[in-house]
């Protein structure tokens, strides 16, 4: 790519770049904000676990044009695209969050909770003192691999108006112009990078063994 071209393009992508952090930042927090406590709920219910991380599971196998579509006749989400952009990254996101918090939790060793109880600590205490400590590299491995793919599935949220880098690239495939293609598809893959290795670092520094 020419230098004319950064020229020419450069405000919109730092633009665009900015709307796609904001599409993912939002769908993130929703997701992390929903998806963590009802881990922590799981695993005081375990019989409760299967179904509902089957459908987290289901939400994350539908097609990302066609969640999109079904989501654009619903009265408030249609009508800002940047909403149905949000709701359907925080379904894309929940899956591995959900898993990852319900696995952490169940995966500490029973003894560590027994002598956790054995020191008076209450479930609360129990809860913020040990259980999510032991799991957070498990919790952050799931935000890791979320933030991953919504930053991706991201890119989508174009076809439906929500902008993002992925109007670069559905403007580059229009016109066979493949500089529009790499202008939103670089950014965006530095985007999934940056988060994977941040997380990445987070996830390792919080590592304990159990």
């Amino acid at each position: 790519m020419s230098s004319g071209f950064f020229v020419q393009y450069g405000g919109e992508v730092a633009t665009l770049t900015l709307e796609h952090l904001w599409l993912t930042g939002a769908a993130m927090l929703a997701a992390t904000l929903i998806s963590v406590p009802m881990g922590i709920a799981l695993t005081r219910a375990p019989h409760w676990a299967k179904p509902v991380i089957g459908v987290a599971n289901i939400l994350q196998t539908i097609p990302s044009l066609a969640l999109f579509g079904f989501l654009l006749p619903l009265p408030w989400l249609g009508e800002r695209a940047a909403r149905i952009a949000i709701v359907a990254l925080t379904a894309y996101a929940l899956l591995p969050i959900l898993r990852n918090t319900y696995a952490g939790i169940r995966g500490i060793d029973p003894a560590v909770l027994e002598v956790a109880r054995a020191l008076g600590l209450t479930g609360r205490q129990r809860l913020f003192m040990v259980e999510l400590p032991l799991a957070a590299s498990f919790i952050l491995a799931g935000l890791r691999t979320a933030t991953v793919t919504c930053v991706g599935i991201a890119t989508i949220a174009a076809a439906v108006g929500a902008g993002g880098l992925g109007e670069l690239i559905f403007r580059g495939v229009a016109s066979v112009d493949n500089r529009l293609v790499l202008a939103g598809a670089i950014p965006a893959a530095g985007l999934a990078l940056a988060a994977d290795g941040l997380l990445g670092v987070l996830e390792k520094l919080t590592a304990v063994r159990r």
